[in-house]
């Protein structure tokens, strides 16, 4: 009989995989020992593993590349990092070592790229692809940085107003984009995005203010849907109608050179995922050069913002089973050292699910359970995963601690859950630490934040 925690795990999932591996009943997380960096730096833990993201950068790049070599397709591909996923400096730091954009999103992200060239780290040729609705103050910063000699700087209009802002305060000859506003799933409370100009708008505005505007350039086409890159008939039909309005815009605007079709990369929450990746980006591809052959017009320059995908399997989130408690003749709740609505928000707010995994006693029997978090919101729970519909842990036992992993995590669980600031029933901001390696293949740990202290948060309280 199959009792132990690592048996159920060679019955029911794909193991060891790419990111995981065991070794004397302890989980291996890209080849770091998980348990030797709890006894250093104890639980909760926040870790950032910083090579998986120059990783999965590079694999998008030769996604492309191997796809445009195989259709012949003649222009460029560029690979821009979505800022809002993880705005954190060591993030942006890292991607930035592999020719990269970024795509911003609000005024403080101009912040950023204004930091990053001014601590070195990027120079007035940074491409920066600025998305949103724009404020005054957004569009005021990019102005200036237009102005002072960024010149790679490419506002994506969301609505009318923004080109008459920006036309007032730059000075030279400025590139800009325009954002389609795609049409939702049916099963969307709202018909339209609420961001861009409609399909329908989008020539006549071109032809009425853009055509013999006396500084600004189109360049770039932005297309995006929530849904993300899926092989479906929702996702072709919208990439379709948004190249006809590439096609007619192109024959009428000989300057629009690029098409940005935004992000969407699905990140690995379960063992068992399944997403082919090469198949997805050359069908892409291969659709784009058709619809443009077709219509008589030259392929555009592709653009990608995946942001998820840059950081979020980078991330993971440590905890203690410091507790168990049984309800019911049914239901074993392990409390974990932490609170799962502050440090995972997305588990509470959309039930996201994420690879878990116990980190220590692999040989040992394994019992069901439900996971909960320490505040006292009943929603602070986690209670199923995808692979199992329940939840599978090694015995919990008094005498012999037990530590648990949930991984992928490095994509909007910090700033959702607000970093550093006040948290739900005042739980505490876990310790976060960076793992790098050196030359030699050896990890460096860093402590990139302490965890919270009372005091400090208090003082934002005005106690």
């Amino acid at each position: 009989m199959k009792i132990k925690y690592s048996e159920l795990i060679d019955q029911t999932l794909y193991f060891p995989t790419e990111e995981f591996n065991v070794a004397e009943n302890n989980l291996l997380f890209h080849d770091i020992p998980l348990m030797d960096v709890i006894e250093q730096f104890g639980t909760p833990l926040k870790i950032s593993y910083l090579p998986k993201i120059s990783h999965n950068i590079n694999r998008a790049k030769a996604w492309f590349k191997e796809a445009f070599e195989k259709h012949d397709y003649r222009k460029t591909y560029r690979y821009c990092y979505c800022t809002k996923s993880s705005h954190f400096n060591f993030v942006l730091e890292e991607a930035l070592k592999n020719d990269i954009s970024i795509e911003t999103s609000s005024a403080y992200d101009m912040d950023i790229v204004k930091a990053l060239y001014d601590k070195g780290k990027a120079d007035k040729e940074i491409e920066v692809i600025c998305n949103g609705f724009k404020t005054d103050d957004y569009l005021q910063k990019i102005s200036e940085m237009v102005n002072s000699g960024f010149s790679n700087i490419t506002p994506i209009l969301d609505n009318y107003r923004e080109l008459d802002k920006l036309t007032e305060s730059i000075d030279s000859t400025f590139n800009i984009g325009i954002r389609i506003a795609s049409e939702e799933e049916p099963k969307f409370e709202f018909y339209t995005s609420r961001l861009g100009i409609g399909y329908k708008d989008i020539i006549p505005y071109y032809s009425q203010k853009i055509a013999e505007h006396p500084n600004a350039r189109l360049k770039m086409l932005h297309f995006f849907i929530n849904t993300g890159m899926k092989d479906t008939a929702y996702y072709w039909n919208e990439l379709y109608k948004c190249l006809r309005v590439y096609a007619r815009l192109k024959k009428i605007a000989p300057e629009v050179d690029s098409l940005n079709i935004g992000g969407g990369f699905p990140i690995k929450t379960s063992l068992n995922f399944d997403y082919d990746y090469q198949y997805m980006v050359e069908e892409i591809v291969s659709q784009i050069k058709k619809f443009c052959e077709e219509e008589g017009v030259d392929e555009p320059n592709i653009y990608t913002e995946f942001g998820s995908f840059t950081v979020g399997e980078s991330g993971a989130n440590l905890y203690k089973i410091i507790s168990q408690k049984r309800q019911n003749d049914r239901e074993k709740w392990n409390m974990i050292d932490s609170s799962f609505m502050t440090t995972l928000p997305d588990t509470w707010a959309i039930s996201r699910h994420f690879i878990m995994l116990p980190l220590n006693r692999w040989d040992d029997t394994y019992e069901r359970v439900f996971l909960g978090g320490l505040t006292c919101d009943s929603d602070d729970y986690y209670n199923s995963e995808q692979h199992t519909n329940a939840i599978y842990l090694p015995v919990f036992s008094d005498t012999k601690p037990l530590y648990i992993g949930f991984f992928h995590t490095g994509a909007y669980q910090e700033t959702i859950g607000g970093y550093g600031g006040v948290h739900h029933c005042l739980m505490p901001q876990p310790r976060h630490i960076l793992i790098q390696k050196d030359e030699n293949g050896e990890f460096q740990y860093e402590i990139f934040r302490e965890e919270q202290k009372p005091e400090d948060v208090l003082k934002l309280l005005g106690y």
